[in-house]
């Protein structure tokens, strides 16, 4: 059954339990992180964004994460002419809430400074501005250095996928998530020797907004693209596998301002080569994709109790998708990912 939260309301209970399960169309619970009674450690904070270019072939991936025992912010440039990522990292320890993620996902402002990475990231009623500069990240030509501001400007009536769930096994561990899709990009990136500019009415971006304390091991399914139908922002967030979704999924299509919710989605794909051909569809007969792989941007980290494996797979999608109202869409070579994580810590 899928539970529409529809008013605002705190997160947890005075029990540190999620008061209401579900999902909605905006972030309607209220994120406290000196409300959680967790061990520090524990709680996990992280803004994630996309941003995808289809005509000029490339994109950006930043991500800002204070997974309490260690901070990570990561840069990545996505080469889908070359069919291939160049990445930097930097690790900061035990962070425990120092990084700045903000309580909400309107407003803020995070700024990160390493010897290998700067990232700035403000945040203004929606607007938000993306710097970023990696002066020794190495491009395929050999030079090396990649700068770039991007705005991601949100529109007042869009609507998201947002979801609050916990675990079966541990109900005071919980999952709040915000997908905003569908966010037009403009500015511009510069990286080996190209200055690569952004169209706001052909590119577009994501935000993966999530807060929580997470059970020990978990792996997750997610697939996501933002962009254009006929001129119309178009998009979708599917998942499955983290957390428990009885009162909700976080299945969504995403068409103008309006989000389309889905019930539960299957990813079908080889696990001994994702890079070979992966369909999607769900339940109800409303999507039926078949994705094309591009690039696997894959990690792995082993450290016996910790333990994580990702592979974000970029590609294209082609296929039928159906809206609330049955209108059916057409998708043909729709550029976006998916990705299948393990995690172990």
């Amino acid at each position: 059954m899928q539970q529409e939260i529809l008013s605002p309301g705190p997160l947890l209970t005075a029990e540190d339990v999620l008061a209401r399960p579900g999902w909605a169309r905006q972030p309607l619970w209220q994120y406290q992180r000196a409300a959680i009674r967790a061990a520090r450690w524990r709680i996990k904070e992280w803004d994630y964004y996309a941003v995808l270019s289809a005509d000029q072939r490339f994109g950006i991936a930043l991500t800002v994460a204070d997974l309490g025992y260690v901070g990570l912010v990561a840069l990545c440039y996505l080469d889908f002419e070359r069919r291939c990522f160049q990445q930097v990292d930097s690790l900061t320890p035990l962070p425990l809430g120092r990084f700045g993620l903000t309580a909400d996902s309107q407003n803020g402002r995070l700024l990160h400074r390493s010897r290998t990475l700067q990232v700035e990231i403000e945040v203004d009623n929606g607007r938000r501005l993306l710097r970023f500069a990696a002066p020794g990240m190495r491009a395929a030509d050999g030079t090396r250095g990649l700068t770039g501001e991007i705005v991601l400007q949100q529109p007042v009536a869009l609507e998201s996928m947002n979801i609050a769930t916990s675990w079966a096994e541990n109900r005071r561990a919980f999952y709040y998530n915000r997908k905003l899709n569908c966010l037009p990009a403009s500015g511009s990136v510069s990286f080996g020797g190209r200055t690569l500019t952004l169209d706001p009415r052909r590119d577009a971006g994501v935000l993966d907004w999530g807060r929580g304390v997470w059970t020990y091991q978990n792996r997750w399914y997610w697939s996501s693209a933002s962009g254009f139908l006929d001129g119309v922002p178009f998009g979708f967030n599917l998942g499955y596998g983290f957390s428990d979704r009885s009162p909700a999924s976080e299945n969504a299509l995403i068409h103008g301002d309006r989000l389309h919710k889905l019930g539960e989605v299957h990813f079908a794909y080889d696990p001994a080569d994702y890079l070979k051909p992966w369909r999607l569809n769900d339940d109800a007969g409303r999507l039926e994709l078949a994705f094309r792989p591009l690039l696997d941007r894959h990690s792995r980290v082993d450290l016996g109790l910790m333990k994580s494996v990702q592979h974000q797979v970029f590609g294209h999608f082609s296929g039928r998708v159906v809206l609330d109202d049955g209108t059916p869409l057409q998708l043909n070579d729709f550029l976006g990912f998916a990705e299948d994580v393990f995690n172990r810590w």
